[in-house]
């Protein structure tokens, strides 16, 4: 019987039961991969390095993860075990500083976790709010919040009650935070795009702040005067505390926000005042990157199976709206794209470039055409569950430039500065059979693929390890280190 009929035929009183021991079977798991971290951290101190090679650029590094009282970890020791969870080298590496500060500054948290007692991701939230601290204040602090860190109090009370403790733990470093605080300034868009609406937070004094105010309205009331008036038998509302009057607040809103994108071009802003002047022609250039369907929807519909079909056209055979995506915001709707960002921009639009015309070069340097076609086959970061998509990411060459590898598209990847050494420096294997496949082999066996879809594991680690860490006096864990009792080889020539 299948997992799905067994629990279907569980009546309520089975169904709450074994949700708690799911629940249970959760917290066990996350306890264990904390002691797993742990091991693999004190497993990569700094003598595991070469000392003549570390002082080489870009070679690895010891670098302590923890807090106080925790020892330096070699730092692509955090990749490794991120990919071999399934997670980005950062979760490793924040994985393993928890582990190390839970059992060497905070027992007394470390205790109730591996009783159940506290599940992993308070313990955590403590281990990162903590670090900077010393050890002794580290510990105070554990004294302090152990108790209440079982879920008995909901988690907004938690995180404040924690970063009461952390302030009343050291005065001086919350002091010295707080005037960080407050000489914090900042102009940045914040949070994800979410339905091709993103925001922008500028933090300042308060005089640039009313000066911008100032500005924006002042624009926004010169613009008002410029357009025609509304198709409307209705008479304006009454001005509104910027003493603007329109027909809705959305419309007083909207040109707040062309004002806005004005003072981003000081030319466009002195053309405002021009009657029956096109907003979208005072807006400052900016480049959009939209990824749009080639297909037309009624060619598409009389050329798929009667199946497929159903995925162009609603039930009343209307057409289905398609979706586009634009780089670094998200996907969108087309008829978002005519409806709102038609309001704001002029399209210029260009075919794909042709990924498999690329010609390659005879130099070390990567041409724009092939930066491009990099970032169309794969557009984030190519290391096993990289999340980095940032367009100005290190381009790669996969066989090395000058020792076999062509300067061409199929032997480039793109990278982060952090991935990028830990694959020249770091005992990682990767080869590229096919432009945008890439197979990833750590120290251990553990192997992934990569494409343009995400990462998968092809064999999980269980090698003996390259180098065998040194012999250790530290106390071992209650836990054994799963190792799988069978490996995968792949011949990456064949």
């Amino acid at each position: 019987m299948s997992s799905t009929a067994a629990v279907s035929d569980l009546v309520e009183e089975q169904i709450l039961a074994r949700a708690a021991t799911c629940a249970d079977a959760q917290r066990r798991a996350g306890v264990e991969l904390l002691v797993l971290a742990y091991e693999w951290a004190v497993a990569h101190p700094e003598q595991r390095l070469d000392a003549r090679a570390s002082v080489k650029p870009g070679r690895e590094q010891a670098r302590p993860f923890g807090g106080e009282g925790t020892p330096e970890v070699t730092e692509f020791a955090a990749s490794t075990f991120g990919a071999a969870i399934g997670r980005t080298s950062h979760a490793g590496r924040r994985l393993m500083a928890a582990a190390l500060d839970l059992q060497l500054r905070l027992p007394l948290l470390w205790s109730r976790v591996q009783a159940l007692e506290v599940r992993d991701s308070y313990a955590i939230h403590v281990a990162d709010r903590t670090r900077h601290l010393s050890k002794a204040e580290a510990a105070w602090v554990d004294g302090e919040v152990a108790e209440s860190a079982d879920g008995r109090i909901a988690w907004s009370r938690f995180t404040s009650l924690v970063e009461g403790k952390v302030a009343a733990a050291a005065p001086a470093l919350a002091r010295e935070a707080e005037e960080r605080r407050a000489r914090a300034r900042f102009a940045k868009r914040i949070g994800t795009s979410e339905n091709g609406m993103a925001s922008f937070l500028i933090r300042a004094p308060i005089p640039v702040i009313e000066a911008l105010d100032g500005a924006v309205t002042e624009l926004a009331r010169r613009l008002r005067a410029t357009q025609p008036d509304p198709a409307s038998e209705t008479e304006p509302g009454p001005p509104d505390e910027t003493g603007l009057a329109f027909d809705s607040p959305e419309s007083m809103d909207d040109l707040r926000v062309h004002a806005v994108a004005l003072l981003a071009d000081p030319a466009a802003a002195g053309r405002a005042d021009d009657a029956g002047v096109d907003l979208r022609d005072l807006m400052p250039d900016v480049t959009l990157f939209v990824h749009l369907s080639g297909h037309d929807t009624a060619t598409r519909a009389s050329t798929r199976s009667e199946g497929d079909q159903a995925r162009d056209v609603d039930a009343d055979g209307e057409a289905l709206d398609r979706v586009a995506r634009i780089e670094g915001h998200g996907p969108v709707t087309e008829s978002w794209l005519r409806g709102v960002l038609g309001r704001f921009a002029r399209f210029v639009v260009r075919p794909v470039i042709d990924l498999a015309d690329q010609s390659p070069v005879d130099a070390y340097e990567v041409p724009a055409r092939h930066r491009r076609a990099v970032q169309l086959m794969t557009p984030a970061d190519c290391f096993p569950w990289g999340a980095c998509t940032s367009r100005t990411m290190q381009i790669d060459h996969t066989d090395p430039h000058g020792r076999g590898g062509a300067s061409q598209v199929g032997n480039y990847g793109q990278l982060t500065l952090t991935h990028h050494r830990v694959k020249t420096h770091g005992d990682w294997q990767t080869r590229q059979p096919f432009p945008g496949i890439y197979l990833w082999r750590d120290a251990y066996g553990g192997t992934y693929l990569v494409d343009h879809t995400g990462t998968r594991t092809l064999a999980p680690p269980g090698r003996p390890p390259k180098h065998p860490a040194p012999p250790s006096t530290r106390p071992r864990s209650n836990f054994e280190i799963y190792k799988p009792a069978w490996t995968l080889d792949i011949d990456y020539a064949a």
